[in-house]
C-alpha cells in the first residue's frame, strides 16, 4: 500500500475509536436522580404557567441553570386530567380552572402510580423538573402546557 493511503487509514481508526470511547463515556455518566436532589424553587402551578407566558425568556433564566439544566421544582395544584403517554408513562395535568395551560407532569414507572392513585380535583404537590414551558401557538390557536420530567408524587392535600 501506498503511505498516503495507510496513513488515511490509520487517521479513520483513530476517529472512530476515539468516537466510540467518548460515546461510552456520555452513556455512562450518572443519570439526576431527582427524587433525591434538593427542591431549588416551590411555586404554584398558576404562577409557574404565567410567567412562562407572559415572558418566556426570563422564566427560561429563573428556572434554568447556566448550562440548561432545569432547576428542581415543587409545584402545587390539583388534578384536571390523568392519563398514560405512549410509554406507559403516567402523565397528570395540574391546571386550576381559568387558567388558560397548566402543568403536565410525567412520572416515571419506578413511582408506582397508575391512573387510580389520583382524582379530578384533588390538590397534590409534585416534585420535577421542566423539560419546556408553557407557550401559545398562534398557528393552531392553542397553549401548550409546562412539562415536568420525572416527576415524583410529595404530597396529596
Amino acid at each position: 500500500m501506498k503511505k498516503p493511503i495507510k496513513t488515511g487509514i490509520y487517521i479513520l481508526g483513530a476517529g472512530a475509536l476515539i468516537a466510540v470511547v467518548v460515546g461510552l463515556y456520555l452513556f455512562n455518566l450518572p443519570h439526576r436522580n431527582v427524587q433525591e436532589t434538593k427542591t431549588d424553587i416551590q411555586i404554584s402551578a398558576a404562577s409557574l404557567t404565567k410567567e412562562f407566558l407572559e415572558n418566556p425568556a426570563e422564566a427560561n433564566l429563573k428556572y434554568l441553570d447556566a448550562e440548561g439544566e432545569s432547576k428542581v421544582l415543587e409545584v402545587t395544584v390539583e388534578v384536571a386530567n390523568v392519563s398514560e403517554d405512549f410509554n406507559k408513562n403516567l402523565v397528570v395535568l395540574l391546571k386550576s380552572s381559568g387558567q388558560p395551560a397548566g402543568v403536565s407532569c410525567t412520572f416515571l414507572s419506578s413511582a408506582g402510580l397508575n391512573q387510580n392513585s389520583f382524582s379530578t380535583g384533588q390538590e397534590i404537590k409534585v416534585k420535577g423538573v421542566i423539560r419546556s414551558g408553557a407557550s401559545y401557538d398562534a398557528d393552531l390557536g392553542f397553549y401548550e402546557h409546562v412539562i415536568l420530567d420525572k416527576c415524583a408524587l410529595l404530597t396529596k392535600i
